[in-house]
């Protein structure tokens, strides 16, 4: 792509306006509280749209609209498993969380909250925690800069790896300065404008192809199966394994911690029905554009993009539909989605280094500072450590973020949700449950064909719930002091 003067003003005035966030952060930022969770007083609309932002990624630009435009309609139940996993996550844990997470010792990270919530004085839950973190952040983080490598080599012609780099260096710059703070508000910035640039892409993409008609004409041209949402690309059925792998993906939000995140940041359980409906909204419409950009391709990008091309198709259509500042700001809205995830990941990662490593088991009196001194140090090296992983230019962002998501849900979702709602829970049971998840996640990536073929998430979710089933009964009761906070949080509502 040559790089127009209006183009390139326009990308270089969104990265000017998210370094100066992070430069108001840095004056707020005070204490590890404040850098890890801004201090719990995230409003509505902040709460809302840095859990959506930060959860969708550079996937919801790029890996989406790829996977739309090579298997059609089938990919519609991606969308509809995110948006009722979505709805799920803010109805189920949102609230009860903010509010455990506050009364079990201000807990500000998972790890912190699962030692405290459990009373687990071995600490297994903690370290064991952040090691799953760190492990499946690496694969988070680094699915963001690839797509960020994909978006820079696009808007600016550098090799691959210098634009892993350029996209590595543009996050760190505000998450290594501002922390949450910096991150949350820049989401908000980054979450209308990517839910601008997916109204307004689409519509002129489908403007161009000549209407809804023209699409479907294409599509049943390059395969008929592909109007078939029961279908794959190829046309044969999907089956039920076929459809709980695409549904599956809702199952993953429960365990999400770069979007738990922001229920605990919230200034007040009050906020969090609001935020809920602003979320729901916003990801409804982020999808479908997400979607429209994919389908609507299928008419319009000539010629046809193969392999791991098929993600550039949303840069495809900016690049020749939109003119000079408004293709300009419609890449930056690609960038704000990568970014907006990779820094949420980041921020996760160094607080589980910083608190449930460096203060919880090496320097528990470490002052104020030096923690977020610590923090941000852990930014930069988990950073480097993402982008040493991402310089495979073959990687397809939605891969990797498959894996890094099932991980997640697998191993935090069933613990989390039942430590929320099961008074007898105990901590044996939420290990087994942590543990369990995470290891039939990576055994079954192993696994190739027959019953290997269904989303490793679905027998993860499932193994870990059992195996938090069975800790839980064939261990001890948990403490008098346990079930009284437990009791004391579910009286509040």
């Amino acid at each position: 792509m040559n790089v127009s003067p209006p183009v390139a003003g326009a990308f270089v005035a969104y990265l000017l306006a998210v370094a100066a966030i992070g430069l108001w952060a840095w004056r707020r930022t005070r204490d590890l509280s404040d850098y890890i969770l801004g201090g719990r007083r995230l409003g509505r609309w902040v709460t809302a749209l840095s859990a959506g932002a930060s959860d969708m990624s550079g996937w919801l630009l790029l890996g989406l609209p790829g996977y739309a435009y090579v298997a059609g309609l089938e990919a519609g139940w991606i969308a509809l498993g995110l948006l009722a996993g979505t709805w799920a996550n803010w109805r189920f844990m949102a609230a009860r969380l903010r509010r455990y997470s506050e009364l079990a010792d201000d807990s500000l990270t998972l790890p912190d909250f699962l030692e405290a919530r459990f009373a687990d004085g071995r600490r297994l839950l903690r370290v064991t925690a952040a090691l799953m973190i760190l492990f499946f952040f690496f694969i988070y983080t680094a699915s963001g800069l690839v797509a960020g490598g994909k978006l820079f080599a696009t808007v600016f012609g550098l090799d691959y790896h210098q634009a892993v780099l350029a996209g590595a260096a543009a996050i760190l710059v505000y998450t290594l300065v501002g922390g949450f703070l910096a991150v949350s508000w820049t989401d908000l910035l980054q979450g209308l404008l990517m839910a601008a640039a997916l109204v307004v892409v689409p519509a002129v993409a489908l403007s161009a192809a000549g209407g809804v008609e023209a699409v479907a004409r294409a599509m049943a041209e390059k395969g008929p199966a592909l109007l078939e949402p029961l279908t794959n690309r190829h046309g044969q059925a999907l089956g039920v394994a076929g459809l709980l792998s695409l549904l599956g993906w809702g199952l993953g939000y429960f365990g999400q911690p770069h979007i738990l995140a922001r229920f605990k940041a919230a200034a007040s359980e009050r906020e969090l029905p609001a935020a809920r409906r602003i979320a729901v909204t916003w990801v409804a419409l982020s999808l479908a554009g997400a979607l429209a950009a994919g389908w609507t391709g299928i008419a319009w990008v000539r010629p046809p993009l193969e392999g791991a091309a098929s993600e550039r198709v949303f840069l495809v259509l900016v690049e020749n539909l939109l003119p000079g500042a408004l293709a300009g700001m419609a890449l930056a809205a690609v960038l704000a989605a990568i970014m907006s995830t990779a820094d949420s990941q980041l921020l996760v990662c160094a607080s589980a280094l910083t608190e449930d490593f460096y203060r919880a088991l090496v320097r528990p009196r470490a002052g104020p500072r030096e923690l977020v001194w610590m923090g941000r140090g852990a930014v930069l090296a988990v950073t480097l450590g993402a982008a040493a992983l991402a310089w495979d230019p073959d990687r397809r962002v939605l891969d990797l973020v498959a894996y890094a998501w099932a991980g997640f849900g697998a191993a935090f979702g069933p613990p989390l949700l039942l430590s929320l709602y099961w008074r007898r829970m105990n901590a044996t049971g939420a290990l087994a449950g942590m543990v369990a998840g995470a290891v039939t996640v990576v055994a079954w990536r192993q696994g190739q064909g027959g019953i290997f073929a269904l989303y490793e998430i679905i027998p993860g979710v499932l193994v870990s719930a059992l195996a938090v089933v069975a800790g839980t009964l064939l261990g001890p009761a948990p403490p008098a002091a346990v079930t009284a906070r437990f009791d004391a949080v579910h009286r509040g509502g």
